[in-house]
This record gives structure tokens, C-alpha cells and sequence, in this order.
């Protein structure tokens, strides 16, 4: 009799160290997505499983797939270079940070919008965040299946090991390039217009 609950018992173990492993990678990715815009991410998890129709690709599937993953990764580099304030008007304003201060500064009476000057931290911000994108998008399950289903193997791996090593790097980026803008997509603060702030950073 014991015998025969041997090959069981080995099965649950197997499953419930897979389910195991998939619970710390979605935990390690999960930490990943705080870095992106909340806008990008939601639209991307909506929509990509719509537009690989699961993962089961045509050619037409592949082209609208790709475009779409390249719009979120830009996207999610173009939200690292704006940055909000609250107007004259009481009203949360967007705009684009350059060199100068953010552009356009509408109702920006008593605000000094030079703090809000581009700094190379921003391009720091821009380019982790593209490279968290594509760990999120391109080790989708059903990115997988559609672009690359022969690496189905090997994505278990990745999980696990892409998203701790990305999230080393990305915690180094912003221990030497703090940032405390407030741009599209990304939640604000009551204190985000505290420019004294704004201007040691």
C-alpha cells in the first residue's frame, strides 16, 4: 500500500515546488512593476493577451504584438521625463521636464519651475525602466508563445533569475539617482510640489 502512494506523494511535491517557484517569480516581478507607470502596466496586461490571442500568434498577431510591446517600453521611458505641480488654480499639472524647468507650465504663478530641470538621473529612470518593461513583457507567458515558443524551456529560469537581478540593479539606480518627480502614471504625493525638495535632489 505504501508503495503505491509513493509515485502521489512525489507528484504534489513536484507541483507544489512549481507553484512554489511561480509564487516568489510573480512576488520578484510584482516588486518590478511598482518601478513602471501604473497606466502602462495595467494597459499591457489587458490588451497582450488580446492581441497574441493568447499566445496562439498569425503573422498579423506578431506585428500588432510587437508594435504594442514597443508603444508600452516608449512609454514607460517618455513618463520618466515629466513630472507634475499643483497650479495657481488649485489643479495638478503635467508637463515635459527640459532643461530649463517643465514644459508646458500653465496657472505656474508662485511656482519656480527650474527645479523640475532635466538631470541625468532622469535618463538613468528612463532606461531601467524600459529594461524592467522588458523583462514584464518579453517573459510573458503568452509574449513567449507567440514570438518564441521553442523557449518555453528555458523561461522558467528567467523567472527566476531575471527579475532578483534586475531588481538589484534597479535598486542601485536609485540609490545613486533618487527620484521624487511625479510624472504620468505614476502616483503623487501631497508634498510633491515642495520644491526645496525638488531642488537638493
Amino acid at each position: 500500500m505504501g508503495d503505491k502512494n509513493k509515485p502521489s506523494s512525489s507528484k504534489t511535491n513536484t507541483q507544489n515546488a512549481k507553484t512554489s517557484m511561480y509564487s516568489k517569480t510573480l512576488s520578484n516581478i510584482g516588486n518590478l512593476i511598482k518601478l513602471l507607470p501604473t497606466g502602462t502596466v495595467f494597459l499591457f496586461q489587458f490588451l497582450n493577451p488580446v492581441l497574441t490571442n493568447n499566445g496562439h500568434c498569425t503573422t498579423l498577431n506578431k506585428y500588432l504584438s510587437g508594435a504594442f510591446l514597443f508603444f508600452c517600453g516608449f512609454n514607460c521611458a517618455f513618463s520618466s521625463f515629466t513630472d507634475s505641480y499643483t497650479g495657481s488654480d488649485g489643479q495638478r499639472h503635467y508637463g515635459i521636464v527640459t532643461t530649463k524647468g517643465l514644459y508646458p507650465s500653465p496657472a505656474a504663478d508662485g511656482v519656480n519651475l527650474s527645479v523640475y530641470k532635466l538631470r541625468v538621473g532622469d535618463f538613468a529612470h528612463a532606461f531601467l525602466s524600459v529594461v524592467v518593461f522588458a523583462v514584464l513583457g518579453l517573459l510573458d507567458t503568452d509574449s513567449v508563445q507567440c514570438f518564441y515558443p521553442e523557449f518555453e524551456t528555458g523561461q522558467k529560469l528567467l523567472l527566476q533569475v531575471a527579475p532578483p537581478v534586475i531588481g538589484v540593479v534597479a535598486s542601485t539606480v536609485f540609490m545613486v539617482f533618487p527620484s521624487n518627480r511625479h510624472g504620468i502614471g505614476y502616483p503623487t504625493s501631497a508634498d510633491s510640489n515642495d520644491t526645496s525638495q525638488k531642488s537638493n535632489a
